[in-house]
């Protein structure tokens, strides 16, 4: 019992210093980490249809990316406020800031959050291996089921909150700590320009110089805009950018208000139903009338709430992922791809397009999160 108990414990050593270890390359290397995971990206793109199982190759690996990448911002969370060298400047962006205060006021949306964002980073994967391992009713009811699982947390942020939910519900990463914080140097006050500009005679040149042009002469700064204007110009902080964080997406005040978004989230959930059972035929259409539906009774936000806009702005870009699902993507938009690659296949360069075209037509047809809600 003895040794099992000092086994345990030089395990549990071996991992804490494991972590340790990895935080501090993180720390000393996280603009190349970052490289990486970019190149890394762009591999998944390319893979899928190049050999057997690519694309469960290529997704595995995006999704490994996308779990390491919100593990690495778990850390970066933890170091940056402890680092005083590397505190994050005023200027983050808004949705960094308004996430960023959820997290840190509210246990139940940091959690919840992250187990939301991490289903999404999965659930194709798990989409796969059902597809592989088990029946196509199996594969549906574990698709059912994870709609339903993020509905529920999704409905738990909905009541946390009062407002808005956000497509990515975690903050960026606020600062790149491979970087050393910038230092603007000023020149020295109290000396006279002279003193400043002045040339030493070792460097003099004794030839006379030939006037230059007034129209090729550079422009030199004039005692109106001296350096120490221009350090604190670059310190002026918009009023977005002192507004308080919970202050960027408003609450809701009306029960139309919440009636919008909850339609908006139960509509992944309504549309996987209906795509599992008999009525598949109606899918497309229910799940676009909610859509509609949501937009028309959800509030026009002022103006002034950037983040607010910038998200419904982006639901209604997502909007066109309608041309791939259903009996559009049958009638309309898989015919026009497969016409396009075939047409580009002599082309010499478009018939690299037309490659990869053809490669992700079966891959959305097979499969339902490459294009689900």
């Amino acid at each position: 019992m003895q040794f099992t108990s000092i086994s345990n414990l030089k395990v549990i050593r071996s991992i804490s210093l494991t972590m340790a270890k990895y935080e501090s390359i993180l720390l000393d290397h996280v603009s190349k980490f970052h490289t990486l995971e970019s190149s890394l990206r762009s591999l998944t793109w390319l893979l899928p249809g190049k050999f057997k199982d690519a694309e469960l190759a290529s997704e595995v690996l995006s999704a490994s990316l996308n779990v390491m990448g919100m593990y690495q911002d778990i850390l970066l969370e933890n170091i940056v406020p402890s680092n005083a060298s590397r505190k994050s400047i005023p200027r983050v962006p808004a949705h960094t800031r308004y996430t960023q205060t959820w997290l840190a006021s509210d246990s139940v949306y940091k959690w919840v959050a992250r187990i939301v964002e991490f289903i999404r980073f999965v659930q194709l994967v798990i989409e796969m291996g059902l597809q592989r391992k088990a029946s196509i009713q199996t594969k549906w009811r574990g698709i059912v089921m994870l709609e339903i699982l993020k509905a529920i947390l999704r409905v738990i942020l909905l009541k946390v909150t009062c407002r808005p939910l956000l497509s990515s519900l975690l903050p960026q990463r606020p600062i790149d700590l491979s970087q050393p914080p910038a230092l603007t140097v000023l020149p020295p006050l109290g000396l006279p320009e002279s003193s400043r500009t002045a040339i030493p005679d070792h460097l003099k040149n004794n030839h006379i110089s030939t006037p230059v042009h007034i129209l090729l002469a550079p422009q030199s700064s004039t005692s109106e805009d001296p350096p120490v204007d221009n350090f604190l110009l670059s310190k002026v902080l918009a009023t977005s950018h002192i507004t308080p964080s919970l202050s960027l997406v408003r609450p809701f005040v009306s029960l139309q208000d919440f009636m919008a978004e909850s339609i908006f989230i139960l509509r992944p959930l309504v549309y996987a139903c209906l795509l599992s059972s008999r009525r598949s035929k109606y899918a497309i259409a229910t799940s676009l009338g909610m859509e509609m539906v949501s937009r028309c009774l959800r509030r026009t936000p002022p103006p002034s709430a950037l983040l607010e806009r910038a998200e419904y702005a982006h639901r209604d870009r997502d909007m066109l992922w309608y041309l791939l699902r259903g009996s559009i993507w049958e009638s309309y938009t898989r015919p026009k791809l497969e016409y396009f690659a075939e047409k580009t296949t002599t082309a010499p360069l478009l018939s690299l397009l037309g490659a990869l075209v053809n490669d992700w037509i079966p891959l959305i047809d097979e499969y339902y999160y490459y294009t689900g809600p």
